[in-house]
């Protein structure tokens, strides 16, 4: 686990990487930890479907959309299937599509995090190029996706511009894209702004991320914790979120 001095954990995916990657499983009393090059990427709990961390921060923004509107889902940087579990516990129906680049990676995810029973549909490969290819409409993207290690983590150089401007056409009417950030929030959230008529931030107590989110149709952070407030599987993580709510445009 990876903790900034006063500041908190980071918590990312992982995107395009030039040299074999160190892929750790550590196991804990109460669950499973994924490292990448030293970075905590994901957290497994056999007992419950949230992590009570970032992750949980990243999935709620699937609250605003109605029920019947939670039919397709993108997460790039699936890592070992975090947001994923969540996800399929608030969309039980849901086709969820995950993007991950590293194949230890997923075979991590499958051995250890029980990704098989999440019902993803797993796609070996790297997130830009999988958003320049696929003509597939998503109700929501969830974009989890960093480079580097330990401390250094970052987005890639095609963050925020021109992937999120990809993914935004790969969003059907009244679709979100949620972005994970953790230094870059500044950039995405104004790339985010410039694609987007409304925004809203979601942070998380003793956390570095923000997480960053954009859609067409006015975004409400009173609405989005009252909505987590109500959820049986989010209600847990509620007092350690923030919501801010950006003025429309």
């Amino acid at each position: 686990m990876v903790v900034a001095p006063a500041l908190g954990e980071i918590m990312s995916g992982r995107s395009k990487r030039t040299r074999r990657n160190r892929v750790e499983v550590r196991h804990r009393r109460n669950g499973r930890a994924l490292r990448i090059n030293g970075t905590f990427a994901s957290w497994y709990d056999p007992d419950s479907a949230i992590t009570g961390s970032v992750w949980d921060a990243l999935a709620a923004p699937l609250l605003l959309l109605p029920r019947q509107s939670r039919k397709r889902v993108l997460i790039l940087g699936l890592g070992g299937g975090s947001a994923a579990r969540i996800v399929r516990e608030l969309a039980p129906r849901a086709e969820i599509t995950g993007v991950e680049l590293d194949p230890a990676v997923i075979r991590a995810a499958r051995r250890w995090f029980d990704l098989d029973r999440l019902g993803v549909r797993v796609v070996a490969g790297d997130a830009l190029a999988y958003l320049t290819r696929s003509r597939k409409e998503f109700d929501i993207i969830f974009e989890d996706v960093f480079v580097g290690s330990g401390r250094s983590v970052h987005k890639p150089d095609w963050l925020p511009e021109p992937g999120h401007r990809l993914a935004a056409r790969r969003l059907r009417s009244g679709g979100i894209l949620v972005s994970n950030t953790i230094d870059e929030a500044g950039p995405v959230r104004r790339a985010m702004r410039r694609a987007f008529p409304s925004t809203l931030r979601i942070g998380i107590e003793q956390f570095d991320n923000q997480i960053i989110v954009g859609a067409r149709f006015p975004l409400s952070g009173r609405a989005l914790r009252s909505a987590v407030n109500a959820s049986p599987v989010l209600a847990a993580t509620a007092a350690r979120l923030s919501f801010r709510s950006d003025a429309s445009r």
